[in-house]
Formats: structure tokens, C-alpha cells, sequence
């Protein structure tokens, strides 16, 4: 059973000005030679994760430089730039917008709790493991922020929003965004 929390909305609109912010501020994401920034915020509702992910070696968040949101936003912004281009993994937050340092590879889902997830033929596998981690208990929402294409990306419950780089930081989104919705398979969540 997926719990609310009164402060998931406003955290993952957070995480996703964030994955915005960085990039808006990258301006090669035509240059074919350019590896971009890349993003992968995972939402959960309890920092006990260890039975879905993995500690991924030595790639860590800077908690010195941002705790947690909203009270560290421009910091949080920094230290996502740092991460952007030189970590690999999943940033867990804590649905009270608390930053885990140790950043983790979440592994693949069960075959039956990813049966119904519908994947587009755009994502990479940040995004599809985005869309599967979202339908596992404990799991609240995930933001991505593609490297090759600057698209940021929320998922929750199987759906997903995602924007282009070009219809990102417009007037709240004057562009429709690609929305999928797909209900959780039984048991799933």
C-alpha cells in the first residue's frame, strides 16, 4: 500500500526544479560529442531501502552542501549540478525532502509487478528503472533528467510526465506534456 504524505507533492515539485534548473543551464544538448547533465531522484516514504537497491561504490550526494528541502533549495541546486556530471545512480529522498548521502543502483522489479508497465521507446535505463521503482511499496515518486536529451521526467505509480528540454521552464509548461498512465498490476501497489 502506497502511503500520501502531506509534503510528496511539494518535494517532487522541488526535485523537479531542480532537474529543470540544470537543464535550462546546459546549452549543448544538440552538440552530438556532449554528455549532459543526468539526474535520477528516488522519492520513498522510508530511508530502509536495502531490500531493492545497491550501494553504488563511492558515488554519494553532498549532504554538507544540502540536507534537505525545502530549507536548502539553491544549495540543493549546487550540489545536483555536482552530481549531475560526475555521479552515476539513484539520490534517495525521504518524502520530508531529506537527501541520503550514499547514492544506490535500484534493481530491476519482479517480471509480474512490471507486466502492465508500458515503456516508450524514448527511454534509457534511468528512466525505465524510474518507471519500475514507482510502483514499488515504499516508493513515492522518482524525477529524472535525461543526459542525452535534457528531458526531465516524474514518475508515480506506473505514469509518467515527462518534458522535452525545449517546453521546460516556459510559462508553468504553456506545452502539453506527454503523460502515460497505466494502473499497477494486482499486488503490485
Amino acid at each position: 500500500m502506497k502511503a500520501e504524505f502531506a509534503t510528496i507533492e511539494n518535494t517532487v515539485d522541488l526535485l523537479t526544479y531542480i532537474a529543470e534548473e540544470i537543464s535550462l543551464n546546459f546549452d549543448q544538448w544538440e552538440s552530438r560529442y556532449a554528455r549532459g547533465p543526468s539526474l535520477y531522484f528516488l522519492v520513498v516514504s522510508r530511508v530502509r531501502v536495502d531490500s531493492f537497491v545497491d550501494q553504488l561504490g563511492t558515488n554519494r550526494w553532498p549532504v554538507e552542501t544540502a540536507r534537505r528541502l525545502p530549507d536548502d533549495f539553491t544549495p540543493a541546486v549546487q550540489a545536483a549540478e555536482e552530481v549531475a556530471f560526475d555521479c552515476d545512480g539513484a539520490i534517495i529522498v525521504a518524502a520530508d525532502g531529506t537527501f541520503q548521502e550514499q547514492m544506490v543502483r535500484v534493481r530491476s522489479s519482479a517480471a509480474e509487478t512490471t507486466a502492465e508497465i508500458q515503456y516508450a521507446d524514448w527511454m534509457s535505463a534511468k528512466q525505465m528503472s524510474a518507471l519500475e521503482a514507482s510502483v514499488r511499496d515504499g516508493v513515492l515518486a522518482a524525477v529524472t533528467l535525461s543526459e542525452e536529451t535534457g528531458r526531465v521526467t516524474r514518475f508515480k505509480n506506473g505514469s509518467y510526465n515527462g518534458y522535452q528540454s525545449e517546453a521546460i521552464g516556459g510559462r508553468w509548461r504553456v506545452e502539453t506534456p506527454e503523460t502515460v498512465s497505466v494502473s499497477a498490476p494486482e499486488g503490485g501497489t
